[in-house]
């Protein structure tokens, strides 16, 4: 490197944390809220889960999405009345992979990917 160079900007290194910091970090909408989409989250009605969905037709332990190596997947946990990815009812102990924009019906209530 050069005098006045920095890791940050002339490296190889530097060049490839440039790439990182401009990736859009994916998010999980639900009401007002925002929440970072992580490697676990659990939905439902009990107060234990990631996002918690004040709705009766959502069972205590409802759904959850995990991150397998780049992509997000949900899991209906058996629920009693489904979970819903863009109006369709998603199989019980199936993973369906997600997408953005991707809108996520448990009960009443709507979780979308962003």
């Amino acid at each position: 490197m050069a005098e006045g160079d920095t890791i940050i900007t002339d490296s190889p290194i530097g060049q490839r944390l440039q790439q990182y910091s401009h990736q859009k970090e994916n998010m999980l909408i639900f009401g007002n809220k925002s929440f970072p989409m992580v490697s676990k989250i659990t939905m439902g009605r009990g107060s234990g889960n990631t996002i918690v969905i004040d709705n009766s037709l959502a069972s205590r332990q409802h759904a959850i999405i995990q991150k397998i190596k780049d992509a997000y997947f949900i899991c209906d946990l058996k629920s009693t009345n489904g979970t819903y990815v863009n109006g369709k009812k998603i199989k019980p102990d199936k993973y369906v992979k997600l997408q953005q924009g991707d809108v996520i019906t448990i009960g009443k209530s709507d979780l979308v990917m962003r």
